[in-house]
């Protein structure tokens, strides 16, 4: 825990933290702070099953103190789903070669919004898409999960949207669909709500009827576009849900704070 809270990057590192705070360690029954060769065998010989233990333990501690603990007023549960990139050395980690003299392993992710703790987590090499692990995900009823341009899946969304759950994601720029619908008198800062039929094709004989949200951001002056199949929720707490996805990149940044 140290070695995390203090950012070490080495064993060396951890054993001087620690010596250099043997005050606060007597606190917590630990006479001296150990030395780097007992952290080395430690590393070596201990089972990983214990940190799985410890794991599960801390996280149970912690949805218990983050229950509750929420941004909308809406009841529906709020996930963030993305992914993030570690870089490795190829020649060690030959199964996360991502380029041609480099490594890296693919961190996905589904981060619980109450609490902003993590649900789910998929490892994979470099190359893997977004999507591919996105798309073996089920969400229960009335959950409401959030991503951005990298998880665009028609088949997918139809999934959601058959077991009664809803996303939010940003809109595709080159994606072809017809306005069959428009919300007049959109609130302020909203510069269009409606509703849209992305048409048939092969392979996908069904029409798919979704809700386009814009709207235009002060502090940036630019223009944001939305995407979702929840037609209930108002046009700025669409904006505002999409918005709450950078936690999830504060949780990758390691930065995350609960309000």
């Amino acid at each position: 825990m140290f070695c995390q809270l203090a950012s070490a990057r080495s064993l060396r590192e951890i054993c001087q933290g620690l010596a250099a705070s043997e005050g606060k360690l007597r606190h917590l029954g630990v006479e001296k702070a150990p030395a780097v060769s007992t952290l080395a065998y430690a590393n070596e010989h201990r089972p990983w099953e214990l940190y799985e233990t410890v794991f599960q333990h801390l996280l149970g501690r912690c949805q218990v103190a983050a229950a509750g603990k929420k941004k909308f007023r809406f009841k529906n549960k709020l996930l963030s789903l993305d992914s993030t990139c570690i870089e490795l050395c190829a020649n060690t980690f030959d199964w996360a070669k991502y380029k041609r003299q480099k490594g890296a392993a693919k961190v996905h992710l589904l981060l619980d919004n109450e609490g902003y703790l993590p649900m789910y987590a998929c490892i994979t090499d470099g190359k893997s898409h977004d999507v591919t692990v996105g798309r073996r995900l089920r969400f229960p009823a009335g959950t409401i999960v959030v991503f951005d341009k990298g998880y665009v899946d028609y088949e997918w969304w139809q999934q959601i949207t058959e077991d009664g759950a809803f996303f939010v994601t940003r809109l595709k720029e080159d994606l072809k669909y017809e306005v069959i619908r428009r919300e007049p008198a959109p609130p302020q800062g909203v510069r269009g709500d409606y509703w849209i039929e992305i048409p048939s094709r092969v392979g996908r004989p069904y029409k798919m009827v979704l809700r386009v949200v814009i709207v235009w951001d002060e502090e940036k002056q630019e223009e944001f576009a939305f995407l979702t199949n929840n037609f209930k929720l108002g046009s700025t707490t669409i904006a505002r849900v999409y918005k709450e996805r950078w936690q999830i990149e504060l949780f990758f940044d390691g930065s995350t704070v609960i309000d």
